[in-house]
């Protein structure tokens, strides 16, 4: 679920790139990094961390060009290492070549495998520097003819950036799993993953780019190519529910929208008699305003989030992930005692975070808990680019409704229907949603329980 950005033609290009992955922090926290280009030579600078810890004024004055890369990383594939870390550059027969990549490709260790056989020499665990070496061994005369053979190899999920001395070449999966857009401000030309980097930079939000499209930005304007053979889309609904900013457009829609939109969806098909709704924050917020204003229940910011603490689910270990949860909501006591509640949250994944929040709005009084949750539940690993590896792990896969009510220790549960997604979100795009259903649209050796199917059309 990393978050990248391409920037050319710009004098600040830079600068462009540092607040772009400023707004996308939501997206990765563990490492960034910047690659700029002056057209002759290239400017790194890349650390574990969050991107305004990582750059200070002097680094980002130091990475000079009117190109410039940016990537921030969450890890599902290789270790939380700074040899892991993004953008990467290579040096090759063609010149030098710079890659951001955000997803997961399912069949990245077999490939990696033939190559190391063959005497490639990996410097990281990313599949990401599969893509690399793919590239540099085709040795074709064009660039762009180089990536369409190498991702011809790869399959998964890729929204890719690519810069070299004089170009910026987009490229998204032809499934177009994980989003990326294009925008323009003036005649400089930006590519991100989510478009509220566009009004932060105040940049004008063009399109987005197609799936399985290579889009090609050089002194020449635009090029798009198709080179692959179309497949109906399967965009992930988890970037509507969780994943992407709230006033971001993905996929058609506006994600705040949507969000609130399932919450109203939710309340129809959970109604209960409560004194007040509460959000888990952040990502459950306009959830629980849709589902408060169909039942015309007050709804309260009674659970507050520290802001200086990042987002628990996307943490690389689970023992981080149960101090996150101590340490990031705190109830406002008087707010809860002897109310009945009904708690909104986007999701329950393994069901830790849930029990602990519960237990401790328990603990401040409140007379009842009501659970409601505005996606179905998640009951199988996602393969392209979200932290869920086994079906272990996940708390839906082996237990009801009511044993998770239980652990969860709410009075009531409720989670909305995979049905009523198809009313949330753009009709026109299809989506997959392998996470509640286990319907994979792509499938290796390995997965367990997966089927192939084509994703469903909503």
């Amino acid at each position: 679920m990393c978050g990248i950005i391409g920037v050319y033609n710009h004098p600040e290009a830079s600068n462009l790139a540092y607040l772009g992955l400023y707004a996308m922090q939501h997206r990765g926290q563990e490492s960034a990094g910047i690659i700029s280009t002056d057209g002759n030579n290239f400017f790194s600078h890349k650390s574990m961390g969050l991107v305004a810890d990582i750059f200070p004024l002097e680094k980002i004055e130091s990475l000079r060009g009117s190109m410039a890369l940016g990537h921030v990383r969450y890890s599902t594939t290789g270790a939380s290492l700074l040899n892991n870390s993004q953008p990467f550059m290579i040096n090759y027969a063609h010149g030098t070549l710079v890659i951001a990549h955000n997803g997961n490709l399912v069949n990245g260790e077999e490939i990696k495998r033939d190559l190391v056989i063959k005497g490639s020499i990996f410097q990281s665990s990313m599949d990401t520097e599969v893509i690399m070496h793919l590239i540099a061994g085709y040795q074709e005369p064009d660039l762009v003819e180089s990536i369409a053979a190498a991702l011809k190899r790869v399959s998964g999920a890729y929204s890719l950036v690519f810069m070299n001395q004089d170009r910026l070449i987009a490229a998204r999966d032809p499934r177009g799993i994980r989003p990326l857009v294009l925008g323009k401000m003036g005649d400089t030309y930006i590519v991100a993953s989510e478009s509220c980097v566009f009004d932060l930079l105040e940049a004008e939000f063009v399109r987005e780019i197609e799936p399985g499209e290579i889009l090609v930005i050089s002194g020449d304007g635009l090029q798009s190519y198709h080179p692959f053979p179309v497949h109906k889309p399967a965009n992930c609904i988890f970037e509507h529910i969780y994943f992407a900013r709230p006033d971001s457009v993905l996929f058609g829609d506006t994600v705040y929208d949507v969000r609130k939109k399932l919450g109203r969806l939710l309340a129809r098909e959970h109604p209960i008699e409560a004194d007040m709704v509460v959000p888990v924050p952040d990502s459950g917020i306009p959830a629980a305003i849709g589902y408060a204003q169909e039942l015309n229940i007050p709804w309260e910011l009674a659970l507050i989030r520290n802001h200086y603490v990042g987002r628990t689910f996307i943490e690389p270990s689970q023992s981080i992930r149960h101090f996150g949860v101590k340490i990031k909501p705190n109830a406002i006591r008087s707010m809860f005692a002897g109310k009945r509640v009904v708690v909104v949250d986007d999701s329950i994944v393994r069901g830790t975070t849930a029990r602990k929040i519960i237990k401790m709005i328990r603990a401040a009084g409140a007379k009842e808990i009501h659970v409601r949750i505005s996606s179905p539940p998640t009951d199988f690993p996602c393969y392209y680019g979200i932290d869920t590896p086994t079906r272990t792990e996940l708390i839906a896969s082996s237990h009801s409704i009511d044993d998770i009510r239980r652990y969860i220790t709410a009075d009531t549960l409720g989670y909305i229907d995979s049905k009523a997604l198809t009313e949330a979100v753009n009709c026109q795009h299809s989506f997959c949603d392998a996470c509640f259903t286990g319907n994979y649209p792509i499938t290796f050796p390995g997965i367990e329980g997966a089927q192939p199917r084509q994703p469903t059309l909503f």
